[in-house]
């Protein structure tokens, strides 16, 4: 090779790794998770905290430094934190396990299976960077995750949209019995809920608009994205409706079927997760249970691949789930 004139991959930085999801100028709030946390915990001595070496990447250095005594710092070793979590459960503590989402799935599977789920253990999972909200390639893309613990019996999935999703979920999943798994967003977190009177509940799904042409059902960032591109689509006189499901499991089926069968639309399912075994085949399943034929029905979300490295606006872009793209492919879905 001619190394004069090979072409280089640029270099992805720490910054890349946990690049903020929030597009220019959009409100956002710091830390949501642990800020929530450390408030909870303040009157529940049983709250305790865990992570793999990722403290500050998953926000709970906040409860590490508000309760030192309380935190447990396992290493590199995801089985070991879910063993351990599940291990203080038992003696009656509510651990908080926090790594990324690649690693608490992928790598700890058969620990959330055989020792947390399978005794109804009361650990709440909390894993940073899902999907795609990170510039790394498939070693840090938990694209595949809601799959993998969709199948785990018991165990309940949680997929917040912005600051206000994840600081009110914060309290409901401590006070839910039994095992939790939620996907978490960090940092300086986008804040978009508070626009439509929203209130999260463990289990329910919320309509956030209205509309006659299309309805979106959504979980996750992708919830921001389709709120985005009903504003966009407006101005074409193409109504958007958004269903916002931050419960994957168990999933709110009544609230899904009545939206369908409310009006003749097409019904589009937007996730930021593979369209293997997540929110789209749930949805899919559901209708089909419930006898429910939409008008038409297509999946938004990442493709059946290993996804490319890089800068986050251009992934978003490339895969289909940035605002500009996931609105051109509404409006050609609906022709």
């Amino acid at each position: 090779m001619n190394t004069a004139t090979a072409e280089k991959k640029p270099k992805l930085t720490t910054s890349a790794m946990i690049a903020s999801i929030a597009s220019e100028g959009q409100r956002v709030k710091a830390a949501p998770f642990g800020k929530a946390l450390v408030a909870y915990a303040a009157t529940r001595p049983e709250i305790v905290g865990l992570t793999a070496d990722l403290a500050k990447y998953t926000d709970l250095h906040l409860f590490a430094q508000a309760y030192p005594e309380r935190f447990h710092q396992m290493g590199m070793a995801e089985q070991l934190l879910m063993g351990a979590a599940g291990g203080m459960a038992k003696e009656g503590l509510v651990p908080f396990a926090t790594t990324y989402a690649v690693f608490g799935t992928r790598r700890a599977y058969d620990f959330i299976h055989q020792v947390i789920a399978e005794e109804n253990l009361n650990v709440k999972i909390c894993c940073a960077l899902p999907g795609l909200t990170t510039g790394y390639g498939p070693s840090h893309q938990a694209t595949e995750d809601l799959a993998m613990m969709r199948g785990v019996p018991g165990l309940t999935i949680v997929d917040p949209c912005d600051a206000l999703d994840i600081e009110q979920a914060v309290p409901q999943i401590a006070a839910h019995s039994g095992p939790v798994y939620m996907r978490l967003l960090r940092g300086n977190v986008p804040l978009v809920l508070d626009e439509y009177d929203y209130q999260f509940e463990l289990g329910k799904a919320k309509m956030l608009r209205e509309g006659n042409e299309i309805l979106v059902i959504s979980s996750g960032i992708l919830t921001m994205r389709a709120l985005e591109v009903a504003q966009d689509l407006a101005a074409d006189n193409i109504g958007v409706a958004v269903l916002h499901c931050p419960t994957i499991k168990p999933l709110d089926e009544a609230a899904i079927v009545e939206a369908v069968r409310a009006k003749p639309r097409l019904v589009v399912v937007a996730e930021n997760h593979s369209v293997i075994g997540g929110l789209g085949e749930a949805v899919a399943s559901a209708l089909l249970q419930h006898g429910t034929t939409p008008a038409g029905f297509r999946l938004a979300g990442l493709p059946d691949a290993f996804l490319d490295a890089g800068a986050l606006p251009t992934l978003h872009d490339r895969y289909g789930i940035s605002r500009a793209v996931l609105g051109t492919r509404l409006k050609d879905w609906l022709r």
